[in-house]
């Protein structure tokens, strides 16, 4: 699952999707396994074999705490941003270990494939070869993108679609604000999320309404920009 290598310090958009366009999911239960796995494999050492019955058994597996006994958390990647969507996974990360962002998506993959076979009985990939990976090195490029992961594609998820959520964009961001499975709650200010770091991002919007209303100005006035061959070619 290599990609490019990216310097400590890089930023860079992740996109991954299921085999064949398939779902990544099918319960809610299947989403939050694989929110857990974005916070608990970000993480420098190997994870103990029954990491997650550790869990239930500390009672820590419900509000993404880390246990004492696994020592020091060590991120090996930042999360800036994320968007689950029914068969493709967005992601704006930030490396800060040499090799970071191919290790951690290896881990997250694969952990998670292994979840939903043992889950359904059965067997072989769940997501279609390697992940997608592209360098976010402009500020325009960074803020237009982090509206494209955290607005545009869960406003896809509105009732009549993504025309239906730009026409009734209030009620469509709130919605989506609302939603666990993606970030949107984070910069909107409605939750925090243990997964997150908002690291240049909360510097490019340093308030939940300067985010707001720039989402509500692209998605209005600059739709054309997320069909345009820089994104095109994570579709």
């Amino acid at each position: 699952m290599t990609r490019e290598p990216f310097g400590i310090d890089s930023y860079v958009h992740v996109y991954t999707r299921g085999v064949k366009k398939l779902p990544i999911y099918r319960q809610k239960g299947d989403l939050r396994r694989l929110l857990f796995n974005l916070y608990y494999f970000n993480h420098a050492d190997r994870m103990p074999d029954n990491w997650k019955r550790e869990l239930e058994i500390s009672g820590n597996s419900v509000n993404f705490e880390w246990p004492d006994a696994w020592g020091e958390r060590q991120p090996i990647v930042s999360i800036l941003a994320f968007s689950i969507m029914f068969n493709h996974l967005h992601l704006i990360i930030k490396e800060i270990v040499e090799g970071g962002t191919s290790r951690f998506m290896h881990r997250v993959s694969m952990a998670y494939s292994k979840f939903i076979n043992e889950k359904y009985e059965e067997s072989g990939s769940l997501f279609q070869g390697a992940f997608k990976s592209r360098l976010i090195e402009e500020d325009a490029d960074f803020r237009n993108l982090a509206v494209y992961v955290m607005v545009k594609n869960p406003f896809e998820r509105y009732p009549g679609g993504l025309r239906q959520a730009i026409e009734h964009f209030d009620d469509a961001y709130e919605r989506m604000a609302s939603d666990p499975f993606s970030s949107l709650g984070t910069y909107a200010g409605y939750q925090a999320s243990p997964i997150i770091t908002k690291d240049l991002l909360g510097e490019l919007f340093e308030t939940p309404e300067s985010f707001k209303e720039f989402a509500r100005e692209t998605m209005l006035y600059r739709l054309d920009q997320f069909t345009s061959s820089e994104f095109d070619q994570f579709d």
